[in-house]
């Protein structure tokens, strides 16, 4: 799976993503919506799974690469829906970021290039996302891309330990446009 917009190439994995994905997930910044930071073991065994789900299932989390000088952006892309959501969703979208790349609308651009491949190629009904409450900048990504809250669809993520302040999610969906 390889796809590109404008300004960038996601792409597969390579082991040259590797050391800046670790800087990534090593940012108490970045990682602010999440419950901790990566040690570089832990995010060599993420990268090591998004690379075996694009195998398995042809759609993945991609690396963001800027055309203008390669770098290495973060990640973005779709998977599989990891537990039971209201709806019973398949198709998941996310991405993350590093630091240097934040307010410049890539994120928005690549994952409208994601919801692009999930109509046309994967000929999914619908994309959802889902992140902890106070994740506002993704909230703003989630509706720029034209998700909507599904305010049935709130849950707490089973991943997380109860109590802890970013358990509780909110669910975004948008349907296939081409079924209309």
């Amino acid at each position: 799976m390889r796809l590109e917009t404008e300004r960038l190439i996601l792409r597969p994995w390579t082991d040259a993503d590797r050391a800046p994905y670790c800087a990534i997930c090593a940012d108490p910044e970045v990682r602010r919506y999440y419950p901790s930071v990566l040690t570089a073991d832990e995010t060599e065994a993420m990268i090591d799974r998004m690379i075996a789900g694009l195998d398995r299932d042809g759609f993945g989390f991609l690396v963001a690469e800027r055309k203008s000088d390669g770098a290495m952006l973060g990640d973005i892309g779709l998977s599989p829906v990891p537990m039971p959501l209201r709806g019973s969703p398949k198709i998941e979208i996310g991405w993350l970021l590093g630091r240097a790349f934040w307010g410049q609308g890539y994120a928005p651009e690549a994952a409208r290039a994601c919801l692009a491949h999930a109509w046309d190629v994967l000929d999914a009904d619908e994309v959802v996302a889902f992140t902890s409450i106070p994740n506002g900048p993704s909230r703003r990504v989630m509706e720029k891309i034209g998700m909507t809250r599904d305010l049935q669809g709130d849950f707490e993520h089973p991943e997380i330990a109860e109590g802890h302040p970013l358990r509780s999610h909110i669910l975004y969906r948008i349907a296939n446009p081409l079924r209309s």
